[in-house]
This record gives structure tokens, C-alpha cells and sequence, in this order.
């Protein structure tokens, strides 16, 4: 689940990120339009940062005719094809989990993604190279157990369950949290699929809605299961049932509040924040003082936002997972789809610093 923020801060270096530089046109061939020259960037950007460092070991094109976990027809392998949409729809839940001051604590313990600290007066402080590794352990696992085979997937779950297992400890205000606690690995799955769901049904040009909306809820606890959680939601209602119930444990701590609404002043970030904070639910919207513009200025900042995503995805076109899945699958499957058979309590226990050298080696 997006819990990866809590992956460790030492794996692999990832080394600063690199931009390729844009591709020389022989003279006397087709000139590439612009939109295909940026998607040639952002493709080699991809590959150079992402793709080489986090997605080794998954497999995606064999054994012929195994579904993975969701199959060809599944509503997943259709939200998930939208690579941008999922990446901000990861943002969304990350910022709804934020919100749980245990999270938060987690993250400041924990997480690559900032400077570690228990100063409970401190400013998050983004680490770059961390917000890197993070990305891309989030996009590796939410990308190869969508459509990696059921090899693949079960791999991922158990190193996320690995590194769940050594998240324990203490907030400043002296609570304990547990990355293993029901009740919190309940919640936190219904941000991640709520948080996905939710920039796909705004952003996505052919968005699923209704019963085919609730289909993908539906497929998606196959993931929240092989993590360990339980009494997971179903529908789209009963997921927002869910995270309101979790309402009185939540607070604005006072490092999520200087990262959000007026107190961004960089531009850019402003306007990402303002774009996540504007699918929150509405009492999590009321909880960081967020009141949505006027009907129309909403309808065109949300155009702004829908037009960069989908540009950005015409640009990159098809992932090659998701080419490689749809060829493993081309003649038929064995089933519609498999699931994971994982069994509660039968993980072996590994320290942290084991997790980290299987990471690093691919051994997931």
C-alpha cells in the first residue's frame, strides 16, 4: 500500500536523478512532433530513474496465459494503464494518510521521503534522492502487482509485509504505533484504493463509474489481503464509510500543516496541493480548512490538471509492463485471475537491515 513512504531510507543509492537529453533527428527523416519528442524524454527519463532501479526482478511476459492477480478484463489493468493518473492518485492517498499523526510519525522515523527527526516541532525536510526511492517503490509495486505475473505479485507482497513488520515504534507525544495493527493496515488500505479510484473517476478520459467503478474496489482487496489486512471495503460507499470511521484518530500535526494550503509558496507545489486537496472528501477537506473556489473556477482548474495528465499520458503511451502482461495473455489464460496465497503468521522474521540487502538485491 502507499505505506511504502515507509520503506527504509538505506537501500540501494539511487544517485541523482538524470534527464536524458532529447533525441537528435537525422536530417532528411520525419520530424517528430513536439508531443512525441516530450514522450520520447519522459519515456528515457522513466526508464533511467525509475524503471532500471525498482522494477528489477519483476516479470511480466511469462508464463504464458497466467493472469497475475487481476487478469486482462479486470478493472485494474484498466485504472492502472493510466500511469500519470495513478501517480497522482498515490499523491492523494498520501496526503489522506498524513492525516493519521501514527503515519505521519512514520514516515518521520522511517521513511526515505524526509530527514528523519523526533523533534515534534519539525519541519518535514524532503530528502530528493528519498522522494525518488519512494516513487519509485510505490509506482514497481502498484504497477507489477497489477500486472505482473502471480509470481511477481506475491514477491512484492511479501517485502512490503517484510518491511511492515519492522515499522514499530514510539511518537513524541509517547503513543505507539504498529505498522502491523489491523485497524491501521485497514485504513491505510482504504486511502490507497479510495486515493487511486478517486483521480481515475476525475482524471481518466473514459473514467469507470457506478458498478464498474465498485468492480475495481472490489478486485483491489486482493492486494489489501496479501498485506495483511482484513475486513477490507468493497464498494466506493463503503471505502468512504470506512476512512470517515477513522476520523477521531486523525489531526493535523504540525509538519503536515506548513506542507499544505497557504503556507506552499512555490507555485508548482501550490498548485499539486491544491489539486489533491480538492478530491478530498469533505470532511478531511474541513479538517485542513480547504473550501473549494466557485463551481466554474473549480471546473477550470480541474480542466488545467485533466489536460496536463492526459497529455502526459498520450505522451508516453503504453507502459511496456502492460504491453509485455497483454502478450503473456494473448492466447488465453488459465483463469480469469489468481490471488494471493499468502497465510497469515507464516512470514519468517527478518531484521531490517536483511530486508534492506533483499531489496537492493532484488530478492524480493
Amino acid at each position: 500500500m502507499s505505506s511504502l513512504a515507509t520503506l527504509p531510507r538505506r537501500l540501494t543509492p539511487t544517485g541523482p536523478l538524470r534527464l536524458p537529453e532529447l533525441p537528435v533527428v537525422p536530417v532528411g527523416s520525419l520530424v517528430p512532433l513536439p508531443h512525441q519528442l516530450l514522450g520520447h524524454w519522459f519515456n528515457q527519463f522513466f526508464d533511467t530513474n525509475v524503471r532500471s532501479k525498482f522494477f528489477r526482478g519483476m516479470v511480466f511476459d511469462q508464463p504464458a496465459g497466467d493472469p497475475g492477480w487481476f487478469g486482462p478484463d479486470s478493472a485494474t489493468w484498466y485504472v492502472h494503464s493510466h500511469t500519470p493518473a495513478l501517480i497522482f492518485g498515490l499523491q492523494c492517498a498520501s496526503y489522506l494518510e498524513r492525516l493519521d499523526p501514527s503515519i505521519y510519525w512514520m514516515g518521520m522515523h522511517h521513511s526515505r521521503l524526509v530527514e528523519q527527526s523526533d523533534d515534534p516541532a519539525a519541519l518535514p525536510r524532503l530528502d530528493p534522492d528519498g522522494a525518488a526511492t519512494r516513487l519509485g517503490h510505490s509506482l514497481a509495486f502498484f504497477i507489477g502487482t497489477a500486472y505482473g505475473t502471480s509470481d511477481t505479485a506475491e514477491r512484492l507482497a511479501r517485502t512490503v509485509r517484510a518491511m511492515h513488520h519492522t515499522i514499530k515504534g514510539t511518537r513524541p507525544d509517547g503513543a505507539a504505533y504498529d505498522a502491523d495493527d489491523p485497524d491501521w493496515l485497514r485504513w491505510n488500505y482504504a486511502t490507497v484504493v479510495w486515493g487511486i479510484a478517486t483521480a481515475h473517476e476525475i482524471y481518466h478520459p473514459r473514467p469507470l463509474r457506478g458498478a464498474d467503478l465498485d468492480r475495481y474496489y472490489a478486485e483491489f482487496v486482493r492486494v489489501g489481503k496479501a498485506l495483511g489486512a482484513t475486513d477490507l471495503p468493497m464498494t466506493k460507499a463503503d471505502t468512504l464509510i470506512c476512512l470517515r470511521e477513522y476520523l477521531p484518530r486523525l489531526s493535523l500535526t504540525y509538519g503536515a500543516a506548513m506542507a499544505t494550503g497557504s503556507n506552499v509558496t512555490d507555485p508548482t507545489q501550490a498548485a499539486v496541493d491544491w489539486a489533491i486537496r480538492d478530491t478530498m472528501p469533505r470532511w478531511a477537506a474541513q479538517l485542513v480548512m480547504h473550501r473549494p473556489p466557485s463551481p466554474i473556477e473549480r471546473r477550470a482548474r480541474r480542466a488545467i490538471v485533466w489536460s496536463l495528465l492526459n497529455g502526459l499520458r498520450a505522451t508516453m503511451g503504453d507502459t511496456p509492463e502492460f504491453e509485455q502482461a497483454r502478450r503473456r495473455v494473448a492466447a488465453g489464460t488459465t483463469a480469469d485471475h489468481t490471488e494471493s496465497t499468502h497465510v497469515p503468521g507464516s512470514d519468517l522474521p527478518l531484521d531490517r537491515t536483511e530486508v534492506e540487502r533483499r531489496i537492493s538485491a532484488a530478492q524480493f
